[in-house]
């Protein structure tokens, strides 16, 4: 469940840009940054602006800056400035979005005119359900297991089924196209049934002594 409550009509219709490989923000979970380039400091003191303090995480798709067309929205629910010029702040996933067309500010960086209608639904409660919660966790200990990952089980084995994804899917190093699958799953449960997919995908080829997704 989103722990920030926006209706349609409170959502922004466009967004500043924070394009950021392997960076995924989900709908109700958190994702600390530290800020440092002038033109994305300028990005955070305008968000820090606006009613809605809201910014648009989105991975870029390739090296020539194009993005991918879907992003989640975040909130800037915490900021800190360093001694040093740097912002350290922390997004509360809001909405995910559809991009429309894009320009550069005057600052440096980029703007677009947002269309949230396809993820309206990330705004309402969730049900908080999944398939199997048992196999999750169950591939979740191996992976993390031939990944060499700590974890303290028994707080995991007590979260809900909404935080123990948003988190798997936040540290682990899947890649870009990985990530972004996870972004546009609609609904819990599929984005379940995707993140044990992919730790199952690279189970089997750590087993296999190769990694076909490369």
């Amino acid at each position: 469940m989103n722990p920030l409550t926006f209706d349609l009509r409170d959502l922004p219709p466009t967004l500043p840009l924070f394009p950021l490989p392997s960076a995924l923000l989900l709908p109700g979970s958190q994702l600390p940054l530290n800020i440092f380039e002038p033109r994305y400091l300028a990005m955070i003191e305008d968000a820090l602006q606006t009613p809605e303090r809201m910014i648009g995480m989105v991975q870029p798709l390739n090296d020539d800056g194009t993005l991918f067309d879907v992003g989640c929205a975040g909130r800037i629910s915490y900021f800190q400035e360093s001694g040093d010029g740097r912002y350290m702040i922390a997004l509360t996933g809001i909405c995910r979005f559809t991009l429309q067309a894009e320009q550069l500010t005057d600052r440096g960086y980029r703007r677009a005119t947002i269309d949230w209608g396809r993820f309206a639904d990330d705004l309402k409660s969730s049900d908080d359900r999944i398939a199997d919660r048992d196999k999750l966790l169950d591939v979740m200990k191996k992976y993390f297991s031939v990944m060499s990952f700590e974890a303290d089980w028994t707080q995991i084995e007590q979260s809900g089924n909404e935080q123990i994804m948003n988190t798997l899917a936040a540290v682990c190093p899947f890649d870009v196209a990985e990530k972004q699958a996870l972004l546009e799953a609609q609904g819990l449960a599929k984005r379940a049934d995707l993140l044990i997919a992919i730790m199952e995908m690279a189970l089997h080829e750590e087993e296999s002594g190769n990694d076909a997704r490369h």
